[in-house]
């Protein structure tokens, strides 16, 4: 299809194949070491499908508030297994995580996905006080940047937002009509536009988009295009690609966990 190479991260990335592995293991390790410390807490459901469910990390101390990342994949692919060990750079800083699992395309649709993460930030979200931020990476980019607009989250958790981080998000959908994905997502121009965060207002809460300077060109163009239409802050990280870009969230003394919790 037409922009299938324009949105084909692992054909540009050496040894692409060896981070979903990589990503697995630190994650497993990472529960694991929380696990034995009594900080976690694994497969709280917040809806009836087996997928709708998080896993929670909870810090020393009361938390100071409560970090949600959403995971990417496209919608199609992965779930919250893969991503725990990013949840020491905020837990360091006293916050607790929260990680969603979600059904996928072409099971559901994007909106279906859309409805299910704000579900998700819901429930966790009742069950602890304090600010809440947001971050997620490609496809979780896309839909941290859906719940900060107006209406998405029920009102109450919405007036808690305090930051909301897009990573590499996708925040134009109307492009992936035209690449094969398409087959699986099943996007039409309704749902294309609905679903385009570029596409809407600004958002009344902090918003800062990140992306890596190496990530495919597509990618680049996504996160300042949000960046232009919400009128945020846009970081664009050098030496980054769309697979390490998000290896920050792991590290307390990164300059992206300054800017999310910040």
């Amino acid at each position: 299809m037409e922009l299938d190479d324009a949105y084909a991260n692992g054909a540009h990335i050496e040894g692409a194949e060896n981070f979903p592995p990589r990503w697995e293991a630190k994650a497993d390790a990472f529960r694991k070491r929380l696990a034995v410390m009594g900080k976690t807490r694994l497969g709280l459901m917040y809806g009836h499908g087996t997928r709708q469910a998080l896993d929670l990390f909870l810090p020393d101390g009361a938390a100071k508030g409560l970090v949600v990342f959403v995971h990417g994949g496209y919608w199609l692919k992965f779930d919250r297994s893969y991503w725990s060990h990013l949840a020491e750079g905020a837990l360091a800083h006293g916050w607790a995580v929260a990680m969603p699992s979600y059904d996928l395309c072409p099971r559901v649709g994007v909106s279906d996905i859309t409805r299910q993460v704000a579900q998700a930030i819901s429930v966790i979200a009742h069950e602890l006080p304090g600010p809440i931020r947001l971050v997620g990476h490609s496809a979780g980019g896309h839909l941290v940047a859906r719940m900060a607009e107006d209406a998405v989250l029920p009102a109450d958790v919405q007036a808690r937002l305090a930051h909301v981080m897009p990573i590499s998000p996708v925040a134009d959908l109307r492009p992936l009509m035209q690449t094969s994905m398409n087959r699986d997502l099943k996007i039409d121009m309704a749902e294309a536009q609905a679903e385009s965060p570029a596409l809407h207002p600004a958002p009344n809460v902090p918003v800062t988009v990140w992306v890596g300077a190496d990530e495919r060109p597509a990618f680049v163009e996504q996160a300042r295009g949000l960046g232009q239409a919400w009128s945020c802050a846009t970081v664009v990280e050098p030496g980054k690609h769309h697979f390490d870009v998000i290896d920050a969230l792991a590290d307390p003394d990164s300059e992206m966990i300054a800017r999310l919790l910040g």
